[in-house]
């Protein structure tokens, strides 16, 4: 299996399966003398871990991540730095219920990455769904912590769910104080309530549902990208769409700014005293693929979990009709967890293209 490696000076290649031993990744490219331990990284993967609430997976994964190599204790800061050196991560499975899937085996998933997966490949791990399970997003997570050390505390990045199914937030009623303070990850304190009875009716319903998740990078100075084939929106993009379950990714207005007349779109300008002020950011801080200093704005949507209790329509690798249900603990949206993942993601890329832009211009 190739392609398991994203970036280009900023390099992330992450290994493992959902059911077996152990998950993690490789960062190669970080900058030497940046503090790092896992108590910082671990703050990143407890906000993803499975089991926090009635609304994941119960799958008990305490998700504690190792440093094997690349990190070095410094006399002269005092605790634990980046060498410079490749810094591999590891994430222990603890909690694996391979058994739950037997009946699965030999039955595709709709939906699943099952049928093709065994196309390509000629073999399939059922157990979880192997190397195709959301259970890799862990290692991503990982190396999204250290690629927010390379980035510098000048630049935040943080997300939230901004719709499940099809009830989605007040956004004049946007709160970021609030999105730790609730399981969804919710700006909207009016709509936590409607999403616990919504995801309680959806779960014990058997079935589950979609998602649309936001993340937003401030601080992101303006000249970030390339024109053309290294644009920052672009390579945004394919890093969220490599997210288990992400079917669309929006930049700024998205797909809203086919209904804008130009002057709307434009994101007009007045002169300012550290540059211009931007009147609008319906190019969610990128425009001809380079960052213009406001807000970098993307949004993802995210399908319903395959994974279900109730029958669909599928067959078996011998090619005969079958109805398939999924036993296990799964989510019943799968997007609740996707925020710190797509959180990560977004760090990556912009990690990347700060040492791009650093060597190619000095600065």
């Amino acid at each position: 299996m190739s392609h398991n490696t994203f970036g280009h000076l900023f390099r992330v290649t992450t290994w493992g399966e959902s059911h077996g031993p152990a998950l993690g990744c490789v960062v190669d490219g970080c900058p030497p003398g940046l503090p790092l331990d896992e108590a910082f990284i671990q703050q990143f993967l407890d906000k993803r871990r499975p089991g926090t609430s009635r609304f994941v997976t119960q799958r008990q994964e305490p998700d504690a991540v190792k440093i094997l190599s690349g990190v070095f204790e410094d006399d002269r800061t005092g605790g634990p730095v980046t060498t410079g050196t490749p810094i591999s991560l590891m994430v222990e499975n603890t909690d694996q219920r391979s058994k739950d899937y037997g009946e699965i085996r030999d039955r595709y998933r709709p939906g699943h990455a099952d049928y093709p997966y065994d196309a390509k490949y000629g073999v399939r791990d059922y157990r979880g769904g192997g190397r195709s399970s959301a259970r890799e997003t862990a290692a991503r997570v990982a190396a999204g912590a250290v690629a927010r050390r390379a980035l510098g505390d000048g630049i935040v990045i943080r997300g939230a769910v901004v719709q499940i199914g099809p009830h989605a937030i007040n956004r004049d009623n946007w709160n970021w104080d609030i999105v730790e303070d609730n399981p969804f990850w919710c700006p909207d304190a009016d709509m936590v309530p409607r999403w616990e009875e919504f995801l309680d009716a959806t779960r014990k319903a058997g079935s589950s549902t979609g998602a649309v998740v936001e993340v937003q990078a401030s601080g992101v100075p303006a000249g970030w990208g390339a024109p053309i084939y290294g644009k920052l929106d672009g390579e945004l993009a394919g890093a969220m769409m490599s997210i288990n379950a992400v079917k669309g990714v929006e930049i700024g207005a998205g797909f809203g700014a086919a209904s804008l007349s130009g002057e709307e779109n434009a994101d007009q300008m007045r002169a300012g005293n550290d540059g211009p002020l931007f009147l609008s950011n319906n190019n969610g801080g990128v425009a001809g693929g380079i960052s213009t200093g406001q807000d970098v704005i993307v949004r993802i949507a995210i399908k319903p979990t395959s994974s279900i209790l109730n029958e669909v329509q599928s067959v078996t690798r011998d090619g005969e009709n079958v109805d398939v249900r999924t036993k296990g603990r799964h989510d019943p949206c799968v997007g609740i967890r996707a925020v710190p993942v797509a959180e990560a993601m977004m760090a990556c890329v912009l990690a990347d293209q700060k040492l791009r832009h650093r060597g190619q211009t000095g600065r």
